[in-house]
Order: C-alpha cells, then structure tokens, then sequence
C-alpha cells in the first residue's frame, strides 16, 4: 500500500486555481451557487463547475475574446449557460482535453483585470 495520499482529479484541478488564483491581490475563495469559486471584493472572476459532468472553469470576459477563443478551439473553450450573453468564457479541464495551463492562467488574470478595482490591478502589474 503507498504511503503517498490519493488525490483526485478535482482535487488537483482546485489546487490548480488555487494556485493561479489566491496569489492575486485581494483574491479569496469562497462558495457561491454550489460551486467553487474566486472572487475580488465579493465579485466573482473565476468559477469551478461542472456542467454534464464535466470539470470547467468560467471566467469574465470581453464578448469579443469570448467568441474569438470558442471560435478557435470550440471543443476545449465554450459560452457558459447564463453567463455566456455577458461575455464569460469558460474552459473544459478534463485530463482528456490536456488543458493549456499557461492560457487558463492568462484567461483568470484578463478576468481579473476586468473585475479587479484599478488600484488592484495596478499592484498585480507591479508585483508582476
């Protein structure tokens, strides 16, 4: 039997956000309907759910980055129920569709900015 502790796929995923996410300025994670989610001052802007079972994160985006990324790869990227109309995009993570972390990464800091009061932003870039 390994000493080593199982972790399971959404476990790794979150640690993943957490990582991308938390160091931000002022980020916190909290809950909110049912799901993981990051947030700056009580406003979310990344969220983990899991549409037809499926792990995914939804991000704040411009409505023309949003179309732009589903466009280009509509089986990793698509508009989120609800939130796709005001511009949120949002990323399959399963292991099958090997997730582009650098770009996850890029997409929650843009959604970061979009949320993010100006001074936030202003230290994120630099701290950067």
């Amino acid at each position: 039997m390994s000493s080593h502790p199982t972790v399971t796929i959404e476990e790794a995923i979150m640690e993943r956000l957490r990582d991308i996410c938390l160091p931000l300025p002022a980020a916190t994670e909290a809950e909110a309907f049912g799901a993981p989610t990051f947030q700056i001052r009580a406003k979310n802007f990344a969220m983990l759910h899991q549409p037809e079972g499926r792990t995914s994160v939804w991000c704040k985006a411009t409505q023309e980055f949003q179309q732009a990324l589903v466009n280009s790869e509509p089986e990793r990227y698509f508009a989120p129920p609800y939130l796709g109309p005001k511009g949120w995009v949002a990323a399959w993570l399963d292991a099958e569709m090997n997730p582009d972390w650098d770009e996850i990464e890029e997409i929650i800091i843009d959604s970061y900015r979009l949320i993010a009061p100006k001074q936030l932003v202003k230290q994120l870039d630099e701290d950067g």
